[in-house]
């Protein structure tokens, strides 16, 4: 959902809001992250640097200094907000820099930077990673604990099945490796809403966000995911990590991507449509997902959407 300064006539007669809740689901599709500081600051360093046109604006910037302050200094507090503090200062100076790029080459490239700069900071202090690595296996390991719980209790006076357990437990696992592309993921989803609400309430625009038929990104970032799958084949001590980071992280995107392509075709656009697609995320989701990457990757090269414009023009 790429950001419109102006937008075309056809996406002015479309809400605003939906895309922007759209991209606040997938924000906390990753418990890892904490959507909502990723928002608050983005949000905060916006209206800090920013125009800002209506005073209304400032009352949820209060809501949002309030959410920013609050909670148990401890664990991931200060890492949380420094790392969306990045990303916030590096969104707001592109916009400045370059007003004419879309929402998503600057979401991009701001987390981009925001890791630039913070790979530094890691290599210095040496135990600063490990720090982090823990306090999130903290984290998903308490999360997996409180959802075990709720199981246990929703099956009382049964016991919970041994295979249940042991799949929860891969999986926590799984997001422990993977949590920097997934917290990538989450940046770029609060960006997009952060972006959107600064421009409804400080701007008065609705079209902060263009329709997720028309997203797309650079199709040379297909090598990054090529070159993810080659370090996972190779393996070894840190590549393996890295690959599968590299992988996940462009994953997500080609999903979307997929699914971009998908909505294009008038895929979801009628209520029966949307009621088998529902049914389909329900019940065979690994497969929607799976078809929506092979589609988005395909789409590198094939370019659908572009193609369908020429021969109906």
């Amino acid at each position: 959902m790429e950001g419109s300064g102006s937008g075309e006539a056809s996406d002015r007669a479309e809400r605003g809001w939906p895309r922007a809740a759209g991209l606040l689901l997938l924000a906390w599709a990753f418990p890892v992250s904490r959507a909502n500081i990723l928002l608050a600051v983005a949000y905060l360093v916006m209206l800090v640097v920013l125009p800002v046109g209506r005073r209304g604006a400032w009352v949820i910037g209060a809501i949002m200094v309030w959410a920013v302050l609050s909670g148990d200094r401890e664990g991931l507090w200060w890492t949380e907000r420094g790392w969306a503090l990045l990303v916030g200062g590096w969104f707001v100076a592109l916009t400045i820099g370059r007003p004419g790029t879309g929402f998503l080459p600057r979401a991009l490239t701001s987390v981009a930077g925001a890791a630039a700069v913070a790979a530094p900071l890691v290599i210095v202090r040496g135990g600063l990673w490990n720090a982090v690595d823990w306090q999130v296996s903290q984290r998903v390991h308490a999360y997996l604990s409180s959802v075990i719980e709720g199981m246990r209790q929703l099956q009382q006076p049964e016991s919970l099945s041994p295979v249940v357990v042991t799949t929860l437990n891969g999986m926590a696992e799984t997001q422990i490796q993977v949590f920097p592309a997934t917290a990538a993921l989450a940046s770029i989803a609060a960006l997009g809403v952060a972006w959107w609400l600064y421009l409804r309430v400080a701007q008065g625009d609705d079209q902060g966000l263009k329709p997720l038929r028309e997203f797309r990104f650079n199709d040379h970032l297909v090598w990054l995911f090529v070159g993810g799958l080659a370090l996972v084949l190779v393996g070894g001590e840190g590549f393996d990590r890295a690959g599968s980071n590299a992988v996940v992280f462009m994953s997500g995107l080609y999903v979307l991507r997929g699914a971009a392509v998908v909505m294009f075709f008038g895929v979801g656009q009628s209520l029966l449509s949307v009621f088998f697609l529902v049914l389909a995320l329900l019940f065979i989701w690994p497969m929607v997902a799976i078809s929506a990457l092979v589609i988005g990757i395909g789409d590198t090269w094939l370019d659908l959407r572009e193609r369908a414009r020429a021969v109906t023009a």
